[in-house]
């Protein structure tokens, strides 16, 4: 027995922690009396204790917990734990305790079977744009696509699409390779992206709001053997010297470029095409200070439109509104889902995809069935004063980051009709690869991102690839058709996250370690709990602390640099950028995000740079990210507030105190240093452009941040709409005000 006693004390202290949560109310006065005996019965206000027995020629041991936690399962890890104890002094005496078994057989086979008998029939050998292809055929004259006052039947775009894939296969595009397009959102989208899929190519996304150096970057990765855009961007690609002599840039927006190819379907079978070949590459956020491309193939997006349309029950009566750019994988399915099942597309209007007032007028007025959001983007949604009603909505799904049980209640009060679910993927696999109707949850805080959808496993693992017990956290590993390829053109990080574990069957999985931690509870439905590194999410977009880091570093008069995610005073995460000069430097905010605007988009852009003498360190001289000054440091207390002056200022004035909900705006404060992010700026603007009747891009209030500024800046545009062409504006400050 004593040598099982560090194992049965770690088991115990484990046991009390996770307990704790759930144990009832206790007299305070008694909390550390450990065990009493009242009336003759021993009690414990404990949540768990035990007891071994010496029996002489054996011992018993006696369990004793809160009504939360099942006595039969702690009495069953303990007896497996003896076993494996025993074994190992027996045969490995050597072996660390902590690497001994201590699930039983049963909760294993539950672990790992169980909760991941997925498996269900699919078209395992079909493409993701055969899918489509077969709803042309069965439905030519109904409409696939619509853009504002323009369409394309299903006919339409098939012909088009098989256009643009027999004009690749003429430059010798293979499968395998990549095309990149560069397209902002339009119906040659549609077209250019089902062109590279019927030529057996992967699509590579480059974003035209991007910088051109993170582009450049981007195409010199992907090394694309074409680039598919439009007339007005083809001048802003990236392209080095050697790169534009060789390289076919194809504009969509010109017929002539396609009018004379054929118009039938190309034949897989003709290409060498199958469903293992790859389906598009997404360039994400990556640790090294460059982003890295993430590999994914058909036969796991087939995979997950076919589940989608049978656990949705969805039909040719369905329609998504396309809002996300193309860089996300969420665009995957607002595309391909409604062409795979005869359905309708309608494309938000271009730079609209995070006005929020926009997007809720556009699910109603299209008519709607489909839609996805980030929970962040929700709960702006709530916030509006006249609710959407969406009359036609019948799916609301939830991904990206944590959706709260407040959120939740609050959606399913106001859609009672919408059934609300909740999913969970990387992009290193096929969109989302757990899904959980939110009604079905059983966490109270937090929403459960559900379970492994078809052909998909989930294993929540230890660090040494065994499956962790039920509710204990481990890190989630994704196996099955779901999981992606890998990274391009990196071995190194490929080898180190797609990793190869046989459990007790023998069977080799290829496994994707995420990252994610989370834990499984005894109905098989997973909590997601956070991140084992320094990745985060804002407003659910990934991005790696790393990157920002090294481009900060990077950047004329900074020595050293850390970036984390601090809580704005909306409770929400907010980038923080605190860095130190190089000696002699005197830089400012502004000149920083200059040049961070030129290597990462705005959304990984700190808007809360915070300049330090020193970085607080902890004893074993590491950053000590608790001692990092908040956010409130940020504003100087002695700076003189000028109230705004004019109509034009005391309007964005007050627009701006109502959506930051601040009592006080002054002509000087910063709008993102006083919390507004992406979300806030787009619903600024509507509420200037419903006033004014005037088009403010987006670009205005990241170039001028200050509330002076950028009122300047609206005037200008105001007044520029009723000024003769011929007419040069010079305004002053003071003519602003006047």
């Amino acid at each position: 027995v004593p040598p099982a006693l560090p194992l049965f004390t770690t088991m115990l202290n484990y046991r009390h922690s996770h307990a704790a949560s759930a144990q009832e109310p206790v007299d305070s006065q008694h909390a550390w009396d450990g065990i009493r005996h009242v009336g003759g019965e021993e009690r414990t206000n404990y949540p768990l204790t035990g007891s071994v027995d010496d029996l002489g020629v054996g011992f018993s041991i006696t369990t004793k917990c809160v009504k939360a936690i099942d006595p039969s399962r702690i009495n069953a890890y303990l007896n497996r734990a003896m076993e494996s104890l025993i074994a190992a002094l027996r045969d490995v005496p050597e072996k660390e305790v902590r690497s001994l078994d201590i699930l039983p057989e049963t909760e294993r086979h539950q672990l790992l079977v169980q909760f991941n008998d997925t498996a269900a029939a699919y078209p395992q050998d079909q493409l993701i744009h055969q899918l489509f292809e077969q709803q042309a055929a069965l439905q030519p004259e109904a409409t696939a696509v619509v853009h504002e006052q323009d369409s394309l039947t299903y006919a339409e775009l098939n012909r088009r699409a098989n256009q643009v894939a027999h004009r690749l296969l003429s430059l010798g595009v293979k499968p395998d390779d990549r095309v990149a397009i560069c397209v902002e959102r339009s119906l040659e989208m549609v077209v250019g992206l089902l062109g590279i899929l019927k030529a057996g190519a992967a699509y590579v996304p480059l974003d035209p709001a991007y910088p051109h150096e993170r582009l450049a970057y981007m195409l010199e990765d992907s090394a694309p053997v074409a680039v598919l855009t439009q007339s007005a961007l083809r001048q802003a690609l990236p392209l080095s010297a050697a790169a534009a002599l060789t390289l076919p840039v194809l504009e969509l927006d010109v017929p002539a470029s396609f009018a004379d190819q054929a118009e039938h379907n190309p034949d897989p079978a003709l290409l060498g095409l199958h469903a293992n070949h790859l389906a598009y590459v997404l360039f994400t956020s990556g640790s090294t200070g460059q982003p890295k491309g993430a590999m994914n193939m058909h036969c796991g997006i087939v995979n997950r439109l076919n589940w989608m349309r049978e656990t949705m029950n969805l039909t040719s009566n369905d329609r998504t509104l396309q809002k996300t750019t193309l860089s996300f994988d969420v665009s995957v399915y607002e595309i391909f889902l409604p062409l795979s099942i005869g359905g309708q597309i309608y494309l938000a209007k271009h730079n609209y995809q995070i006005d929020i007032q926009y997007l809720a007028e556009a699910i109603e007025s299209y008519k709607i069935t489909l839609t996805s959001f980030v929970p962040s983007v929700l709960k702006f949604i709530l916030e509006l004063k006249d609710k959407p009603k969406w009359s036609n909505l019948r799916h609301m799904i939830s991904g990206g980051e944590p959706l709260t049980r407040a959120t939740a209640q609050e959606l399913i009060k106001c859609f009672p009709h919408v059934e609300l679910c909740n999913i969970y993927g990387p992009t290193e696999t096929s969109i989302g690869v757990t899904y959980g109707r939110v009604l079905d949850n059983a966490f109270q805080s937090v929403v459960s991102i559900g379970r492994p959808i078809s052909n998909v496993n989930i294993y929540i693992l230890d660090n040494k690839g065994n499956p962790v017990p039920l509710g204990s956290v481990g890190e989630i590993h994704i196996g099955g058709i779901a999981v992606g390829r890998g990274y391009l053109n990196n071995k190194e990080l490929t080898a180190k996250r797609f990793i190869n574990i046989t459990f007790d069957d023998a069977i080799n999985r290829r496994l994707y370690k995420t990252g994610d931690l989370a834990r499984y509870d005894i109905n098989g439905n997973i909590e997601y709990i956070g991140r084992l590194d320094f990745q985060v999410k804002i407003r659910g977009i990934r991005i790696e602390l790393g990157e920002i880091e090294q481009q900060l570093t990077s950047c004329k008069g900074i020595k050293r640099a850390a970036v984390v995610a601090k809580a704005d005073k909306f409770g929400q995460p907010s980038l923080a950028a605190y860095f130190i000069e190089e000696e002699g430097s005197n830089i400012s905010k502004d000149e920083v995000i200059e040049d961070l605007s030129r290597k990462l988009p705005e959304y990984m852009i700190p808007h809360n740079l915070i300049k330090l003498e020193n970085f607080p360190l902890t004893f074993s001289g590491k950053l000590d990210i608790s001692k990092l000054p908040d956010l409130e440091s940020l504003y100087n207390p002695e700076k003189e507030n000028i109230s705004p002056v004019g109509e034009m200022e005391c309007f964005v004035a007050e627009t701006w105190e109502e959506i930051l909900k601040i009592k006080k705006v002054y002509r000087d404060d910063n709008f993102f240093e006083l919390g507004g992010h992406s979300l806030m700026v787009m619903q600024v603007l509507t509420r200037i452009n419903n006033e004014y009747d005037v088009e403010i891009p987006i670009s205005k209030i990241f170039a001028s941040q200050t509330l002076k500024e950028f009122s300047k800046e609206v005037l200008k545009i105001l007044l520029s709409q009723y000024a003769a062409e011929d007419v040069s504006l010079e305004i002053t400050a003071t003519q602003t005000q006047k």
